[in-house]
């Protein structure tokens, strides 16, 4: 992801960083593996596969259908991840591959913005794109982020390896 040559923060987090990114990118793997075994296995070598094999042209198209997903299950979590941006314009977020291109966090209506250590799981139910009653959130790992609390007590959270400077720069936007 390119950073804005205005960009007074930037900072790019990786799914990689996460450590179940291994245990999901391992069961694409797995998918891909166990169906192009069978394929494999009924196609080139002309053995059925299992106890009840289905049809060459079945095993085909719903196998062909989880090998895809199983690579762009690998794909998702190889590729992806959150970039986070304060520039004169705003504070901006891309969560690859959801979003195509960065979205605008309003900051109009922040009553305050502070660096903290969370819960992932407790507080948001993991993490992703959260949303919950009030909150939302935006986070690939880890436990530190910038909370905003908006006038009317809803609350956005921003995941960040680099809280404190991700805190100080969104306080310097809106001063």
């Amino acid at each position: 992801m390119q950073k804005s040559p205005d960009a007074v923060f930037f900072e790019e987090q990786p799914m990689r960083d996460n450590k179940l990114f291994y245990v999901m990118v391992a069961a694409g793997i797995g998918l891909i593996g166990f169906f192009g075994y069978g394929i494999y296995q009924q196609i080139v070598l002309g053995r059925p596969w299992g106890d009840r094999p289905m049809g060459d042209t079945a095993l085909l198209a719903v196998g062909g259908l989880y090998i895809l997903l199983g690579v762009l299950f690998v794909f998702f979590f190889w590729r992806g991840g959150l970039a986070t941006e304060v520039r004169p314009g705003g504070l901006y977020v891309r969560y690859f591959p959801f979003h195509s291109k960065f979205q605008q966090i309003p900051l109009q209506g922040v009553r305050s913005c502070r660096s903290l250590t969370y819960r992932p799981i407790l507080d948001y139910g993991g993490w992703g794109i959260r949303v919950g009653l009030g909150k939302r959130a935006y986070n690939v790992s880890g436990n530190k982020g910038v909370e905003l609390e908006y006038e009317g007590g809803k609350r956005l959270l921003i995941g960040s390896k680099r809280s404190d400077q991700l805190a100080g720069a969104i306080e310097s936007l809106r001063r």
